[in-house]
């Protein structure tokens, strides 16, 4: 069972749990922030002139000892219906505003890190992301967009393709290498929908050009990479990416190479209706299995939507192939 408990910071703790008729917990792996949306039924706490439910305050969820949820109530909607609607998000609802940055040779976790020192926000797991960053200028960019940047530049030089998100109040960034549950779903497990995707149209590329300005020369060097027998199969969908003027050569090759191996490929998505388990969140890799589909990989997981109404938990995953 779910525990909800909602702190309006008055130093009142009220635990609505029993009251609660639909919950639906969302999360992303990348630009936005989780999100709960719960429906309360009126009951005895409305008895009490001490309750209230106010834009700004703290709802914690909880499942048995595993923390699910902390975040902070941005909608409260009630009509003449014994049901209040509410929705709350965790702090990466902050970083959606806009300001403006200037960054010089600096890690990701270090700009990460300096932006949440900004905004006051707790910080749990950063670790050392590596990649020395040259430079970035933001100007009246989102603080969200700028770290994701920061995160995919880093992808990019293939130091590690970390991921930002909440968990249970505290900023936290890990590889999602290293987010892989032993956890499977599939044929005779928890499966009981699906819709499965293969496309070229969007993120897949068959030649890769790479340009830098050269600040000896004057000129622009061009790197080119490219799969013929793709393109005999595909076409030539062309990727135009402009390199950091200060990568030298070995570096400019390096990330020509990881821009081909990631885009160089068919792009499969698959969509689940499952049983719900609470450890699954955007950002995991899980294990599925559908001989139908001839599927016995691990996927990652994009999005994913827990929903608990009475005693039933579903979740919908949206999920991207890896391998």
């Amino acid at each position: 069972m779910l525990e909800v408990l909602i702190d309006n910071r008055d130093g009142q703790l009220w635990d609505v749990s029993e009251l609660t008729a639909e919950l639906s917990w969302k999360t992303s792996r990348i630009a936005k922030p989780s999100s709960v949306e719960l429906t309360l039924i009126r009951g005895a706490l409305y008895q009490s002139a001490a309750f209230k439910l106010e834009p700004g305050a703290i709802v914690r969820v909880r499942q048995g000892e595993t923390p699910v949820f902390f975040g902070y109530i941005f909608t409260v909607e009630q009509s003449s219906s014994e049901q209040v609607k509410l929705t709350a998000y965790d702090q990466l609802r902050y970083w959606l505003a806009s300001d403006t940055y200037v960054f010089a040779n600096q890690t990701a976790a270090e700009i990460i890190r300096r932006i949440a020192g900004d905004l006051g926000a707790k910080i749990g797991e950063l670790p050392d992301t590596k990649y020395v960053i040259p430079s970035m200028v933001e100007d009246g960019q989102k603080l969200l967009d700028i770290a994701l940047k920061a995160l995919d530049l880093t992808l990019i030089a293939g130091q590690g393709n970390y991921m930002l998100f909440d968990h249970f109040g505290a900023l936290t960034v890990r590889d999602i290498n290293v987010l892989e549950l032993f956890f499977s779903i599939g044929d005779d497990s928890l499966l009981y929908d699906y819709s499965f995707k293969r496309s070229i149209d969007e993120e897949t590329y068959t030649r890769v050009k790479l340009v830098r300005d050269n600040k000896e020369t004057k000129a622009r060097d061009v790197y080119v990479a490219q799969d013929s027998a793709n393109i005999a199969k595909w076409g030539r969908l062309q990727l135009y990416h402009k390199a950091n003027d200060s990568m030298n050569e070995a570096q400019l090759k390096e990330l020509l190479n990881n821009l081909m191996s990631r885009h160089n490929r068919e792009q499969r998505t698959l969509s689940l209706q499952a049983l719900g388990d609470i450890r699954v969140r955007a950002g995991h890799y899980v294990f599925i299995f559908m001989k139908e589909l001839g599927l016995e990989k691990p996927f990652l997981v994009e999005e994913c939507s827990h929903s608990f109404t009475g005693g039933e938990h579903t979740m919908n995953l949206e999920l991207k192939v890896i391998a």
